[in-house]
């Protein structure tokens, strides 16, 4: 079926398909670098740890700015869209020996060039694992309080940077909060670390930036931290309702296998003028799998649509494989959100509403089991071309089959 033909067959229930590509091509993507170098960093210490673990050994892993950025580029060849890059604070170009509470905005200038040049966003992340100053597995909410002052002084230091990237993108930047802090067996004090946590926030968000949006990320559990997550979701949730201007991070990873944040996102958008979010895919007990466009994928994607929350809800990537092709990685898990997006605003979202208003409930089965045969293929097909990107992934393979073969092999 052509696409003008697949237009008339949504038409028909009354969906403007040329209104649904427009809408879809402005809907900015973050895309996380740590994805290209299986969250190293450009620290001399560099890798993985404390709650984080990426696992394989695929050729080709990026080693410094130049290959991450070569790699970024070739990637977003073929990502349609509007498209951002997500930084952690380990990724400093040229830092010298600086510790990460005396970052400055200097060492992440190469990065605002390089977005600037390529009509990318930024949005920034402190780095609060793999270091040695991460004590017992704690930081913002360790005992020890000269722990606490270097992570809080961190954390400060990257809502500085993230001001100055804003500043000189004119683009607010979302400056994401995430720490490991836990215990792995069942501990005998649950409160005092999340009062020392929530005394390190307060002195972190003291001092407000017009260019940054501010977040904090819970996690269920994470390796190491089995039995306890000192920033849990109920902890985060609360906080950033008592603190306007800090928002609630949702990770879809990092939730009990039996949580959708399909749903947490409806539940919190009567409450939140914005929702930070990162799509990742969970697999059993492991949240970092790339994202694949699947069944919990399109529900988030439509109760964003339907929330008529596509300008409060802020999308991210979050995902790190190194037992495949990287920047396949990049590109079928940035893809597959497109797909979700797009699937989501081809529904027939006000008519499924009225049905179940009036309490028709079969009619509203009905209809929403005869939108998932619709032509959704040929509309993306027409998107992917419009965007001057390769619909068919074989296309595209080919591209970065190449490229393995001459660059990531090479390194």
């Amino acid at each position: 079926m052509s696409y003008s033909e697949a237009q008339k067959k949504y038409q028909s229930l009354g969906i403007d398909t040329e209104k649904v590509l427009a809408t879809l091509s402005e809907i900015p993507i973050s895309i996380h670098c740590w994805q290209g170098d299986d969250v190293r960093g450009f620290e001399e210490s560099g890798g993985a740890g404390d709650g984080l673990a990426t696992t394989g050994n695929y050729p080709g892993r990026a080693r410094n700015f130049e290959e991450l950025k070569a790699d970024f580029l070739k990637a977003a060849a073929f990502i349609p869209g509007k498209r951002r890059i997500n930084l952690h604070a380990c990724y400093a170009v040229n830092a010298d020996g600086v510790d990460r509470d005396k970052l400055e905005y200097r060492h992440f200038e190469p990065w605002v060039k390089f977005a600037r040049e390529n009509g990318f966003g930024i949005d920034f992340n402190p780095t609060c694992f793999s270091h040695e100053k991460v004590k017992d597995g704690l930081t913002l909410s360790s005992p020890d309080a000269e722990i606490r002052k270097f992570w809080v002084e961190h954390c400060k230091a990257s809502r500085r940077i993230a001001d100055e990237i804003g500043r000189e993108l004119g683009d607010k930047v979302l400056c994401n909060v995430w720490i490991p802090d836990g215990f792995k067996d069942v501990p005998s004090d649950r409160l005092s670390p999340r009062l020392r946590l929530k005394e390190s926030l307060d002195k972190v968000f003291e001092e407000r930036f017009d260019n940054v949006i501010d977040c904090v990320e819970s996690k269920v559990f994470a390796i190491g931290v089995e039995s306890y997550t000192v920033g849990s979701n109920e902890f985060y949730l609360s906080y950033a309702a008592a603190n306007p201007g800090v928002y609630n991070l949702l990770d879809n990873g990092h939730y009990h296998p039996t949580e959708f944040v399909s749903d947490k996102i409806p539940a919190l958008l009567p409450f939140f003028d914005k929702i930070p979010l990162h799509i990742t895919r969970g697999v059993r007990w492991d949240s970092d799998h790339v994202v694949l466009y699947d069944d919990e994928l399109r529900e988030i994607c439509k109760e964003i649509v339907r929330g008529d929350a596509l300008s409060k809800v802020i999308i991210g990537l979050d995902f790190f494989d190194a037992s495949i092709n990287r920047i396949a990685a990049w590109i079928v898990g940035t893809r597959s959100v497109h797909k979700g997006l797009l699937f989501a605003l081809l529904q027939p979202n006000e008519q499924l509403r009225k049905l179940q208003d009036e309490g028709d409930f079969t009619g509203r089965m009905i209809l929403s089991e005869s939108a998932k045969t619709l032509p959704f293929c040929d509309v993306w097909e027409e998107y992917c071309v419009r965007q001057g990107v390769p619909a068919e992934d074989s296309a595209w393979w080919g591209s970065v089959r190449e490229y393995e073969k001459s660059v990531l092999k090479e390194r």
